[in-house]
């Protein structure tokens, strides 16, 4: 095990951002996956912010999402661009730096410093794409959980995230309870939907019928499945608004011109605006990464990894939970939600349950929300204050 700087697969932009740091684990700290395979050489990168108190009880997880990774709170340093949850991680912020010690892993199979397709296979000394064993959302907690053991972090004041970063929360609870004093999963379920999984596999096989996607091995043949790539991302981008938020936005309103073109160049602002975040998320995200992560994702089912009851996987556990849903989220709606709380309720756990109304779909997790950020900041307040961190 050895600290090292952090691998990116895509050239620095920023040079003045703090790129972080990662950990290179050896076969003595071997990461065995549910897939049955082993990675006896692999690294996980992370940012933290903050400090780690003397009594090491004020550390907070952050989780991210599908598309995001470890620079939460700072600058991105492919991108330049700001951390992804500035209002939620910083100073004086409901995540407070100044207070809590954070953490944040970019995920096994992820492509911004963690091993994953994009990351070079030691045996071979080429990038693994596919031969990069699948990985589970309990594969990205297992990386976690050696990662803090590595810092010398026993147990998490909280650990949090929206969406995929939801559903690592969740499955930290499970795994680990003697670790984990609170939980905040934000916008998740304890599974995948069959909708989800659909939207998901759309995303996949546009990757893979890109003739530049060359079965994966596209970073050895010197090429790049952008067009899947910008195409999976737009059909994942339409699930994470709400059809008032894409109407309020954009209603029918034309691109740059007075009349219809009769062409196919887009007409309209909504086509304008995902052809943006189609091509801007191929200049900082791995084709293979994303296929690996949502294949992740799918896979996910707490249930089902407890003889098909979510309650048994929560059964007398002592996490404090705090759960939140928004009304418009119809990736992940209220329903799942609830449905997570309820199996708290039944396994004897302490839940608490907000539902926001808002029109900003799944996305309003990263967003200005009031109601969440003041329910994250009093709960953890509140939580940090039951221990004394």
């Amino acid at each position: 095990m050895a600290e090292t700087a952090p691998r990116f697969l895509r050239p620095i932009t920023a040079p003045g951002a703090d790129v972080g740091r990662a950990i290179a684990f050896g076969p003595d700290r071997a990461l065995v996956l549910d897939a049955g395979r082993t990675l006896d050489d692999w690294t996980c990168a992370y940012m933290t912010y903050g400090t780690l108190n003397a009594a090491r009880s004020n550390a907070v997880l952050v989780c991210h999402a599908l598309s995001l990774d470890q620079f939460v709170a700072s600058d991105n340093p492919m991108t330049g661009k700001p951390g992804w949850w500035p209002l939620m991680v910083g100073p004086g912020c409901p995540i407070d730096t100044g207070r809590f010690f954070v953490i944040c892993a970019n995920v096994i199979g992820g492509c911004m410093g963690t091993s994953g397709p994009a990351e070079i296979d030691p045996a071979t000394g080429e990038p693994y794409g596919l031969t990069f064993p699948l990985v589970t959302v309990r594969d990205m907690v297992r990386a976690q959980a050696m990662l803090l053991d590595a810092l010398g972090i026993e147990k998490l004041l909280c650990v949090t995230g929206g969406s995929m970063g939801g559903m690592q929360a969740l499955q930290w609870a499970a795994l680990y309870p003697e670790r984990v004093v609170s939980a905040v999963p934000i916008a998740t379920g304890a599974r995948h939907s069959a909708q989800n999984i659909a939207f998901h596999e759309v995303g996949r096989q546009a990757i893979m019928a890109d003739p530049d996607w060359r079965g994966g091995h596209y970073q050895k043949e010197g090429t790049q499945p952008s067009k899947g790539l910008a195409v999976a991302r737009m059909a994942a981008h339409i699930t994470y608004l709400s059809e008032a938020a894409l109407q309020r936005k954009f209603g029918r309103s034309l691109q740059d011109r007075a009349e219809i073109s009769f062409a196919f160049a887009p007409d309209f602002q909504v086509e304008s605006y995902l052809r943006h975040q189609g091509s801007s998320f191929v200049n900082r995200f791995d084709a293979n990464s994303y296929l690996y992560i949502t294949r992740a994702m799918d896979y996910f089912d707490l249930a089902a990894d407890h003889g098909g009851v979510l309650a048994e996987a929560f059964r007398e556990s002592p996490v404090r939970f705090c759960l939140v849903s928004f009304t418009s989220d119809w990736l992940f709606p209220t329903v799942e939600n609830k449905r997570i709380a309820h199996a708290l309720n039944a396994a004897a756990a302490t839940v608490s349950f907000v539902e926001i109304e808002t029109d900003r779909g799944h996305d309003a997790f990263l967003l200005d929300e009031p109601e969440m950020l003041a329910t994250v900041r009093g709960f953890l307040n509140s939580v940090a204050q039951s221990v004394g961190a």
